[in-house]
């Protein structure tokens, strides 16, 4: 970005902080009640490997649980046993790998409490945010438990000469899927991704982060108890770095979901192969409040933008662009309703926020604030560490005055922290929220649904929610989601969320006549007479 696309005007009034986010109740109930010694033993049977490596919960900092680590031996294994199991799973019919989506999806909802308990031990974030991941799950399992045959149908094309040529295009499985998933959505991200590889017909050799495999290993319980063959889904454990290029060296296809550093890597190892590959990549969204926006309604929902899983989103916004006219009763608002959030780490519902998950991201968050704020800008709300709830706790925090040089104008912060920047032209706002090499996701606000639409249509991201931060985008399954730019390759989601995973191919069969001269004719009268049918065949208006 310009400097002359980021800086912005102070506003001449802010609204003053307070004494900092209040905390919501513990409850009774810790990690240890959660994760036991039985459980893990439960999850981690059949996951190969012959070292050992742990995890911890970002509440307290504690060690969670001893798992298996996978080694190079491990990990060919696993693809071994997968390539074998795909074969069979791919003759089972396609309406049969589809209700094994659907009885999957009768029980994440009805063993929620199991599984929201393990994403909040393993991200730290609040029971309800643990619970849009479970939306996510299950909104995926009915969604291709249900059109997953229709998808996947054979399709039937006019041939070359029509009559005579019969085409279909079939769907074949691309074989064993290597998925790489993500620390912030565990559940989501992991079963989520492949549940449409899985009724595709493909096996899958998933590599979760090892700080929240018991997650995942939850999530491929469930799978096999609603029938899936447990070779299918092979989970390898261990560092990404070691673990993650191993994955991508055996699979037919990669599905990667993380920053986009990384996932140029993937991209590149993927390429040298020549195998595809979909990666869901970085962002640094922006929301816009147009000058007739609903102020209460804006704040509310940026609030649930920004600070959702405590910003650890890819599509959460760290950009807010605010018309200068309702700039300040919308900062009050916005700054009032994220004063008030509840910080928690209690396993039940009542926190607003949670933690963030690791070391690495608490110093990224503290660095961009306080650089930030050293250079000139202004703390709105939050803007401070909380170490009295847990190591990993950090406020909710709006800045404004922020310009370049600063790091959160352009870097993804990934955590609890939003710029807002004023505009008056909304050509201009529009600019200044493309100018960046993400184009993940954005949200629009306006009370003229059209105009919002309209604004939506020109910027450049994969999906644009008007009057909402990216839950309406994210949720509509029947529609791609995905990233523009560095924000990654591919989509998930709808047709092409299921695709992906399968390879097109063409079977072309011919009657009657060759497609080469025949009764007599040389190749002049062969070439003519090709030459007037199609003439004749644009006339018809065959396509």
């Amino acid at each position: 970005m310009t400097d002359a696309q980021e800086i912005s005007a102070k506003p001449q009034q802010t609204p003053q902080q307070t004494s900092g986010n209040p905390v919501a109740p513990e409850g009774t109930r810790g990690p240890g009640d959660v994760v036991t010694a039985e459980l893990v033993t439960r999850l981690t049977r059949g996951v190969a490997g012959s070292g050992r490596t742990a995890n911890h919960t970002p509440f307290t900092g504690e060690r969670l649980a001893e798992l298996p680590e996978s080694g190079p031996e491990d990990i060919t294994g696993a693809f071994e046993a997968a390539r074998e199991a795909q074969r069979a799973w791919a003759a089972v019919p396609v309406r049969q790998r589809a209700a094994v989506l659907l009885r999957f999806h009768d029980l994440v909802l009805r063993r929620q409490s199991e599984v929201l308990d393990l994403i909040q031990v393993e991200t730290g974030k609040s029971r309800l945010h643990a619970h849009e991941e479970v939306q996510a799950v299950a909104v995926a399992a009915r969604h291709y438990g249900r059109k997953a045959p229709a998808y996947l149908r054979p399709k039937r094309h006019t041939g070359v000469v029509p009559a005579l040529t019969k085409v279909s295009e079939l769907r074949q499985p691309r074989g064993v899927v290597g998925q790489i998933a993500p620390w912030n959505y565990p559940f989501e991200l992991s079963v989520g991704d492949a549940l449409p590889a899985f009724v595709a017909g493909n096996a899958v050799v998933m590599k979760p982060d090892t700080e929240t495999a018991l997650t995942a290993l939850w999530a491929r319980e469930q799978l096999i108890e609603a029938g899936l063959p447990p070779a299918v889904w092979q989970v390898v454990i261990g560092e990404g770095p070691v673990v993650g290029p191993a994955v991508v060296e055996h699979a037919d296809y990669v599905s990667f979901t993380g920053s986009t550093r990384t996932g140029r890597d993937v991209a590149q190892r993927a390429a040298a192969r020549l195998i595809g590959c979909s990666l869901e990549l970085g962002g640094k969204n922006a929301m816009l409040v147009l000058r007739d926006a609903d102020l209460d309604k804006a704040a509310e929902g940026a609030v649930r933008a920004c600070f959702a899983s405590a910003g650890q989103l890819c599509i959460s916004i760290e950009r807010l662009y605010v018309h200068s006219s309702v700039a300040e009763p919308f900062l009050e608002r916005f700054a009032a309703r994220t004063r008030a959030l509840r910080l928690g780490k209690g396993l039940a519902y009542g926190a607003d926020m949670g933690s963030l998950v690791g070391q690495r991201q608490l110093e990224t968050v503290t660095r961009h604030v306080e650089e930030a704020v050293s250079k000139g800008a202004t703390v709105l709300a939050g803007g401070r560490a909380r170490p009295d709830i847990g190591p990993l706790f950090y406020e909710p925090t709006i800045l404004d005055g922020v310009q370049p040089p600063m790091a959160v104008c352009t870097e993804e912060t990934f955590g609890p922290v939003v710029s807002v920047y004023r505009f008056d032209d909304e050509d201009d706002a529009i600019a200044r929220a493309n100018a960046t090499p993400y184009g993940l996701n954005a949200s629009v606000w306006t009370r003229d649904a059209r105009r919002g639409r309209a604004v939506a249509a020109r910027l450049r991201a994969g999906t644009v929610n008007v009057n909402e931060g990216y839950a309406a985008a994210y949720g509509s399954v029947q529609s791609p989601m995905g990233g523009m730019k560095d924000s990654g390759l591919g989509r998930r989601h709808g047709s092409e969320g299921i695709l992906k995973y399968t390879e097109p191919q063409t079977v072309a069969t011919q009657r009657i006549l060759p497609m080469a001269p025949s009764f007599g004719m040389n190749d002049e009268a062969y070439a003519a007479f090709m030459t007037r049918s199609l003439k004749a065949l644009k006339r018809l208006h065959f396509r």
